[in-house]
């Protein structure tokens, strides 16, 4: 069954967030899967069990939404691509830690596109380029299906992350395509984490 992928833009998490628990808990056993493609305004994100404690000094000019996804805090913002991966792993027969194995090697992929050499961590979900984290995942799995997804940063202001622990992590820092050298628009890169992701999901 193809997957359908949609490109919204800018939107506020909070209105993509309410859709994908919309399309997730009308979803059958016979709606197609489909990819998200966002960028989303300055937002903090705090996962289901996450812990307020790694907001060390956030700006009150960010919201931050206590979100239902896996995972600790993060930040959102322009030029960086969002993907929401709202896929029915029961029916691609996977499980969560294949899909986020799944998720790291299409990002991985992508980057070496570009030049850029990058690297998942057995303990910490995520890609990572020379110990900084470039690429983010935060999964919820709901009746068998899951929503949320990955972020990857290509060229917006990083400074954001210096107000909280990442994904729960003190001390991390953060980079991005465009201090790596690689400038591109991210409609680009989309197209191409896009082609990773579908050769990677069983069809």
């Amino acid at each position: 069954m193809p997957v359908i992928v949609r490109h919204f833009g800018s939107q506020h998490y909070q209105v993509t967030w309410q859709a994908m628990q919309e399309f997730t808990r009308t979803r059958s056993t016979v709606t197609p899967d489909e990819l998200w493609l966002v960028e989303h305004p300055s937002v903090y994100t705090l996962g289901l069990n996450g812990k307020r404690e790694h907001l060390l000094s956030v700006s009150t000019d960010i919201p931050v939404i206590q979100s239902d996804r896996g995972g600790q805090v993060t930040y959102h913002g322009p030029g960086q691509l969002v993907v929401y991966t709202l896929l029915d792993i029961n029916r691609l027969a996977i499980n969560i830690r294949q899909l986020v194995t799944l998720l790291e090697q299409t990002m991985i992929e992508t980057l070496a596109c570009y030049g850029i050499s990058a690297i998942s961590r057995a303990d910490a979900p995520g890609v990572y380029v020379d110990g900084k984290k470039i690429g983010s995942i935060g999964l919820r799995i709901k009746n068998h299906c899951s929503y949320h997804g990955l972020s990857l940063n290509n060229n917006m202001d990083l400074r954001p992350f210096d107000a909280i622990n990442p994904c729960g992590y003190s001390g991390l820092k953060v980079t991005q395509l465009a201090d790596l050298g690689v400038t591109i628009n991210t409609a680009e890169l989309a197209d191409r984490l896009i082609q990773a992701i579908t050769s990677h999901i069983p069809q």
